[in-house]
């Protein structure tokens, strides 16, 4: 009887913490933009496994992961970086690394976090762990060495990171073989105003948004040195522009089968192409914001900006035809597919929720309270290229 008390003292601790253990495979992060604060969300259970605060200004935040899914690194627009745990859910570590700041990236091996910045410009590089600075890249353009703010920042394949110089109308592919001393490979006249880039999900294609000219700019990664290539430069053209209250993000892109799904800028259209010519336009609700495919590429997302943000439309991609409008309510800003994408989750701000949709019978499969929601970032884009 003794043996068996003490063998129970003995193993209660490692049973306990036994019980505690769990991977991250199925949590994510939603961004509570107005609070500085961010939630910690179970996706298999449709629930929230806590809050973490004191993350400063959230109004353009967004997110990467390490490799191993446990650690979120949030890129604030205060210039704040902060390297979130989420299975203990507390900040390991936070700088303010800029005046003001506009997205990042992680490497291709995991040790290096990018961030693009507007004040000053440029981009800096830091260790993973640490969060230290390892480089410094200052984006100067024009005989006066002026400082353009960056966007478009993504990693690439070949431990390389993209970026677009807005003020420049230049692309920028930095090699970080050798960290502390990056070199830069500049492509410029690509057009004016690149507003926002992505990279395909295969490493191949960066493509960055144009908002001074019509149409995009494409640099083909596998033939760097065939340069920027403009691609739909005639969309819009000889039509009038409606008012841009909100910019299309690029990363929401649609890459189904042969079909590249686009927002249009200033236009009710979603446009397509196919080997980079278009071959479509979808008239819909409003102006796209985020055009998403789901993983398997069956439909495509759509979400808008004011004053029709309580609208998100699904496109059959074999028909190209809308199939589905859903009003989940005000202030639609994000969603984010599970993995397999057998559901979707889509934050509605203005009403202090997310809700979450089964993507095969668009039925509304749970709600959470979340206070005034932004982006949503699932760990499994820990091992996606550009995400």
């Amino acid at each position: 009887m003794k043996i068996w008390l003490y063998l129970l003292i003995f193993l209660l601790p490692i049973i306990t913490q036994a019980a505690k253990l769990r991977g991250s495979g199925d949590l994510g992060v939603i961004i509570e933009r107005a609070k500085g604060s961010v939630l910690v969300v179970d996706t298999t259970v449709h629930k929230s496994l806590g809050r973490v605060k004191g993350l400063g200004d959230l109004s353009h935040a967004s997110i990467v992961y390490s490799r191993d899914q446990r650690y979120a690194y949030i890129f604030g627009r205060d210039g704040g970086l902060t390297r979130l745990d989420i299975l203990r859910k507390k900040i390991t570590h936070r700088i303010i690394q800029s005046g003001n700041s506009i997205g990042g990236a992680i490497s291709q091996d995991g040790r290096l976090i990018a961030v693009s910045n507007y004040k000053p410009g440029g981009v800096k590089i830091f260790d993973a762990a640490t969060l230290e600075q390892v480089a410094d890249i200052p984006a100067k353009f024009g005989e006066n060495d002026q400082l353009s703010k960056v966007i478009g920042l993504v990693d690439v394949p070949n431990q390389h990171f993209a970026f677009s110089l807005f003020d420049a109308g230049e692309i920028w592919l930095a090699d970080m073989h050798t960290p502390k001393a990056p070199r830069i490979l500049k492509f410029q006249d690509i057009g004016r105003q690149p507003y926002d880039a992505l990279i395909s999900p295969d490493g191949r294609y960066y493509i960055a948004g144009l908002f001074g000219d019509n149409g995009f700019a494409l640099l083909d990664l596998w033939d760097i040195y065939g340069g920027v290539k403009r691609v739909l430069p005639d969309y819009g053209k000889n039509r009038p522009k409606l008012p841009v209250y909100k910019m299309p993000h690029l990363e929401g892109w649609a890459m189904a089968g042969e079909y590249t799904f686009v927002p249009a800028i200033g236009q009710h259209e979603v446009l397509v192409m196919k080997n980079w010519q278009q071959v479509k336009a979808i008239p819909v609700h409003g102006q796209p914001v985020f055009v998403m495919a789901r993983p398997d590429g069956r439909h495509v997302w759509v979400n808008f900006a004011m004053p029709h943000n309580d609208t998100v439309q699904i496109i059959d991609v074999m028909t190209m035809d809308i199939i589905k409008v859903l009003k989940p309510g005000k202030g639609v800003l994000h969603m984010e597919f599970t993995p397999r994408g057998e559901e979707v989750w889509l934050s509605v701000r203005d009403e202090d929720k997310v809700i979450v949709y089964n993507t095969e019978t668009f039925a509304e499969v749970a709600t959470l309270p979340v206070d005034k929601p932004s982006g949503i970032f699932f760990t499994a884009r820990a091992h996606k290229i550009g995400l």
